[in-house]
């Protein structure tokens, strides 16, 4: 009862986002990272266990979604650690934070090595952020987590002795919680990654310490309008479900799909300041909310794109200690009643 009444309330505020709610904004804002977790969840496909399309687990990952931002303050080093997850400052062709920066094909694997080569370069790596890391984790993450569901909802099925089966469900009940925390801290770090300001040097306003030849507002106020007040005027759950694009699911590779829907935000970053420049944002005007719209959606995409493919490299994978096949187990040739409950 209380996952349905959580579901109503959430995608309540989901739709009241297109009337003017006072939900009070963090990062993307409240409204525009609970739009992506909803949406993104309530496009998901059969493929995907059921548990996870109820109105419960949508309504959970939309407030999960914001999760990194509403744990700030705790002091350091958390808070210097985990801020920098949110952004990642690019020039305007695409190297982090100057010229003598990686481009994000170029990352290293180990986000230490990132860290080395920023420091190689005379970079400040607090101030280069590291998202494009904090959403290949959290990618990695989420498969894992599948993978251990996916040998317990086999084990549970099959399993005949009602101690055994006992524990089983427990420990996947126990994982969907996590799985949900889990999609919903990715979905924050996606949806960062949808905002064009986490992925730029002129992340609030353009940056005064480069050329301005179009004269681009250097507002330190227009991040935060756009992202927070702007967003939550105007977004709407069904027009983001509306315009998010079909999926793209093939021939995945995890570093080169990250770099190329960074790379994507990017390329909205002058757009974003013409259209400011231009008086798109105010609330008359159509074109900002139709701005707004198109960069949520394509979080919302990302986010079910990655979830599916997580669910995907799960079944390729091995689980617990000592090890089984997850395809091996699911197949019913192997047991995993030592690897999940632990044989020390």
């Amino acid at each position: 009862m209380k996952r349905l009444a959580l579901a109503a309330s959430v995608i309540a505020l989901a739709g009241a986002a297109a009337f003017g709610s006072s939900t009070p904004a963090d990062a993307w804002g409240a409204t525009g990272h609970r739009l992506i977790g909803v949406a993104a969840m309530r496009a998901l496909t059969d493929e995907l266990p059921a548990f996870l399309r109820e109105p419960g687990a949508v309504a959970e990952v939309g407030e999960l979604s914001r999760e990194p931002d509403r744990t700030k303050g705790a002091g350091q080093p958390h808070d210097r650690e985990r801020d920098t997850a949110h952004f990642v400052d690019l020039t305007d062709d695409g190297r982090v934070m100057t010229a003598a920066g990686p481009t994000l094909a170029e990352l290293p694997e180990l986000k230490s090595e990132y860290d080395a080569l920023l420091l190689a370069a005379d970079i400040k790596v607090n101030d280069a952020g590291y998202l494009p890391y904090a959403i290949m984790d959290g990618f990695q993450q989420l498969a894992r987590d599948f993978a251990t569901w996916r040998v317990l909802n086999a084990a549970e099925a099959r399993e005949t002795d009602p101690a055994k089966r006992a524990w089983y469900r427990e420990d996947r009940l126990r994982r969907e919680a996590l799985i949900l925390r889990d999609i919903g801290y990715l979905s924050h770090y996606i949806g960062d990654g949808s905002q064009p300001h986490h992925l730029s040097i002129h992340y609030n306003g353009w940056d005064r310490n480069t050329p301005n030849p179009e004269g681009f507002t250097t507002s330190r106020q227009t991040h935060g309008a756009f992202e927070g007040a702007f967003t939550r005027r105007t977004a709407r759950l069904d027009l983001v479900e509306a315009a998010m694009p079909a999926p793209a699911l093939d021939g995945f590779e995890m570093r080169p799909r990250v770099a190329a829907y960074l790379t994507a935000g990017l390329g909205q970053v002058i757009p974003f300041y013409r259209l400011e420049k231009a008086g798109g944002f105010v609330d008359a005007d159509p074109r900002g909310a139709e701005f707004v719209t198109v960069r949520l959606s394509a979080g919302a995409a990302e986010l079910r794109d990655l979830i599916t493919l997580a669910w995907r490299d799960a079944g390729t994978q091995s689980i617990g200690w000592p090890a089984v096949r997850v395809a091996e187990v699911e197949a019913g040739t192997a047991d995993p009643w030592g690897a999940m409950v632990g044989e020390d």
